[in-house]
Order: C-alpha cells, then structure tokens, then sequence
C-alpha cells in the first residue's frame, strides 16, 4: 500500500488539514492517509493547549466518514517526545511491504535538517510537500537543487487549494468567543463546545 504520514498537534484538526490530506492523497495516489497526532512535538516546547487525549478525540471525529483516513495513536502512547524518524521507523517495522510518504506545509521542508536524523528520514520516506502561501514552487526547487545529496529528500509537490487557516489562529478566535463555524468540521465544533477547550 501507498501510504501518506500526516503527523501533527493538530491543536486543533480544522478543515484546512482536511483539505489538504486529500488533495495530497489523491496527487500522491495514497491508499490512505494516516493522521498521527504528537504527543510532545520537539519543535513546539509548552506550546500544546489541548491535552492528549482531546486532540486524538477531535482527530477521530474529523476523519470519521472518509475510507481514505485512519488515525493512530502510536506518538501518544510513546514515552518521551514525538520524533518523526522513530515514528516511522516504527510503521516500517509494522508494514515492511508499504511504501511510506510524509505530508508536511511547504514552510516546514527547509527545517528537515533541524529535525532528528534527517538523513535517515530521507531514505525511509519520500515528501509529499503541500504548497503554503510565500512558497511556490520555483523556491522549494531551488531550495532542493541547493542540498547535499544525503539529505535531498525524494518530493512530490502538491498544489493544495484548501484554506489558509492556522490552528494558531482558530485557537485566538475560539479564546474570544467565536464560534470557528466553517473552519472547523461540526463534530469538532461540538467537542470542544462541549468539552470546553480553549476557552
């Protein structure tokens, strides 16, 4: 199977990462989509609002209704923080026989140095990089021409055309009182009115 890694706070899921995990799976020709929500994300230290439990909950809720989605648990129920590399070393064990891609925003491709093992990351998966505002594509391929060859990942550029919204932001307006309608999906928006998050 073609299967598409889509790793996340998801903090929360709004219909922005919907969007744009189908359109990345329809390019990419992905059996499925699997949404892995961090636990402790290394490059988002105290930034969490959400616990755990909740933003795997608004995950499911999300992702509920599409075949091609599937949620796993996996970096929540690993002690320490959720490094991307043992996240998918652990999927290569499980699926020996899939072939792995990785989901991320263009913004984040030029920070996979940063990232743990980058090296080894390059080799287990090939990128499926989602355009983000003030990143065409002409600057990801002059930003990939410009790499060492061990850490030039395998890409495949998608045109995304869904929302520009930011968990960052949905968190603000949800803290002032408003509603999130339209951004994020009802069962989302239920939860977290009936939980009581971010207020």
């Amino acid at each position: 199977m073609r299967v598409g890694v889509f790793g996340g706070t998801f903090d929360p899921i709004h219909t922005g990462h919907l969007a744009a995990a189908e359109e990345a799976r329809l390019a990419g020709g992905l059996d499925r989509v699997l949404f892995v929500p961090a636990a402790r994300p290394p490059h988002k230290p105290g930034m969490v609002s959400a616990p755990a439990w909740a933003r795997l909950e608004m995950v499911r809720l999300a992702v509920a209704g599409n075949p091609g989605f599937h949620v796993s648990a996996m970096e929540l129920e690993r002690e320490g923080p959720s490094y991307t590399v043992d996240t998918l070393r652990a999927l290569r064990g499980e699926r020996p026989g899939d072939e792995l891609f990785y989901l991320l925003g263009a913004d984040s491709l030029p920070e996979i140095g940063s990232w743990r093992e980058p090296e080894v990351l390059c080799e287990l998966v090939t990128f499926i990089v989602m355009s983000r505002p003030g990143w065409p594509r002409v600057a990801l391929e002059d930003w990939l021409g410009r790499q060492p060859p061990g850490l030039r990942p395998r890409t495949v550029l998608v045109e995304t055309r869904g929302m520009d919204i930011s968990s960052r932001d949905l968190r603000r307006r949800l803290q002032a009182g408003q509603p999130g309608r339209y951004l994020l999906p009802d069962a989302v928006r239920a939860f977290i009115h009936a939980e009581g998050l971010y207020h």
